[in-house]
């Protein structure tokens, strides 16, 4: 968390020129990739970000949901679990539109992969959400289950619609990422299942 507030609070004093280049250096070029080259920003682009709203969501999910993962994995295990969801989400970007020259950033798809792990290991805990009516806000309580498995859905949806107006010129939102990053994060979700029963975990921010 603290690596991605670092870096992109490096990115917001460069120029122009300078942060599209940071950019293109640093995220993951689908057709680069699958050249066998640069290979390196299958980990590297995870730490770019494109703005505020994408860093500041990011990190916001990461610091509801992430605690509880560490917990669960311990703080190296958390550490490659987190950087694996990365790469594994990165590939799946980069296969869903292999002709993009169009870098990919952003800590979404390890993000999702923390999802993924906490639907499975924490389905009763619950979060608290922000519901807009009109101009008046106010807030409710939901299990992480029905708030992820709306996010995730909402995703997939998305994923498949954009697969139909992708080229190699066009960015947009990597759902690809998020879908790649959130199944690995279900399958070690499976995999440490037992162990979470054990953490008595209730309830998120």
């Amino acid at each position: 968390m603290a690596v991605n507030t670092l870096i992109f609070i490096y990115q917001v004093t460069l120029s122009p020129e300078a942060l599209q280049a940071f950019v293109v250096t640093w995220g993951t070029v689908p057709v680069e990739i699958l050249d066998g080259r640069d290979l390196y920003t299958l980990v590297t682009s995870m730490f770019v970000h494109g703005g505020w709203f994408h860093v500041g969501s990011n990190m916001l999910f990461l610091w509801v949901f992430g605690d509880n993962i560490e917990v669960l994995l311990g703080r190296v295990g958390y550490l490659l679990f987190y950087l694996l969801g990365g790469i594994v989400a990165s590939g799946a970007q980069v296969l869903s539109n292999p002709a993009s020259t169009v870098p990919s950033v952003g800590a979404s798809g390890a993000v999702a992969a923390i999802l993924g792990a906490y639907v499975l290991a924490f389905p009763q805990a619950h979060v608290r959400v922000l519901i807009f009516l009109g101009i008046f806000i106010t807030t409710t309580r939901v299990t992480a289950i029905l708030f992820v498995g709306v996010w995730a859905l909402s995703q997939f949806l998305n994923g498949i619609a954009a697969l139909g107006v992708q080229t190699a010129q066009t960015g947009g939102v990597a759902y690809w990422a998020h879908i790649g990053g959130f199944v690995f994060g279900v399958l070690v979700g499976l995999l440490f299942r037992g162990r979470a029963e054990h953490l008595g975990v209730e309830r998120l921010p």
